[in-house]
């Protein structure tokens, strides 16, 4: 592990079932948003898995593809059994971690960062030195990371204005430079063009292939 004066943490990763998930994408990509959202998703658990101040990663889900995908590359498929929403995934994520690694920190970490740097995912697991801190995405508004010391509680208030609401809450927001790959989440087209060029893991690369397969007719019209 670096020797870093941080505990090491226990990120957990809330991932939608991909029939439903990234709907602002369907207009752009009515084909294979179902296939991003979960390439999203395996990304960010792969990279996430690689930053050496990561212990585990818990992919909260009800998908069972997506499932299968993060138990392969190592993280941990926890069902969502509150299956009521974004924080409540979250909570129950949290609960889990902490009752498998009572010593750990836990993170909340958004599924959708398709170029996530795990050098910058671990600058900033460095910087999480108050009882809670979080990172806001690159609009300005939301929150990619939220993460708690070892017993304290998660608390996340993921939503509309999320960054608000985290400071509000009392936790500490990570101002670091370079770390555009932890803000950049993806929700709309314009968002993920950002990130391929930032540079997107495998799994979304191999999607966005596809994508562009279809539009040039070698797969079909699709997008």
């Amino acid at each position: 592990m670096a020797d870093l004066q941080v505990a090491p943490w226990i990120l957990a990763i809330p991932v939608k079932r991909t029939a439903i998930a990234k709907s602002r994408l369907a207009p752009a990509y009515p084909q294979h948003r179902p296939e991003l959202a979960r390439a999203f998703a395996v990304d960010t658990t792969a990279a996430a898995l690689a930053s050496p101040l990561v212990r585990a990663v818990l992919v909260v889900t009800d998908d069972p593809l997506v499932a299968a995908d993060v138990t392969a590359a190592g993280a941990y498929a926890v069902p969502d059994l509150p299956a009521a929403g974004l924080n409540e995934a979250l909570l129950h994520g949290a609960a889990v971690a902490a009752a498998e690694f009572p010593d750990n920190g836990v993170a909340a970490l958004s599924a959708d960062l398709p170029a996530l740097r795990p050098a910058e995912l671990t600058a900033v697991l460095a910087a999480c030195t108050a009882p809670r801190s979080f990172v806001v995405d690159q609009p300005g508004t939301g929150t990619t990371l939220l993460a708690a010391a070892p017993g304290v509680p998660l608390d996340p208030r993921f939503g509309v204005g999320s960054a608000l609401a985290h400071q509000a809450s009392g936790a500490m927001p990570i101002e670091l430079t370079g770390i555009e790959s932890v803000r950049r989440d993806v929700d709309t087209a314009a968002d993920l063009a950002h990130a391929v060029q930032l540079g997107v893991g495998p799994a979304t690369a191999d999607v966005m292939s596809l994508v562009l397969g279809a539009a040039t007719g070698t797969e079909g019209l699709a997008c």
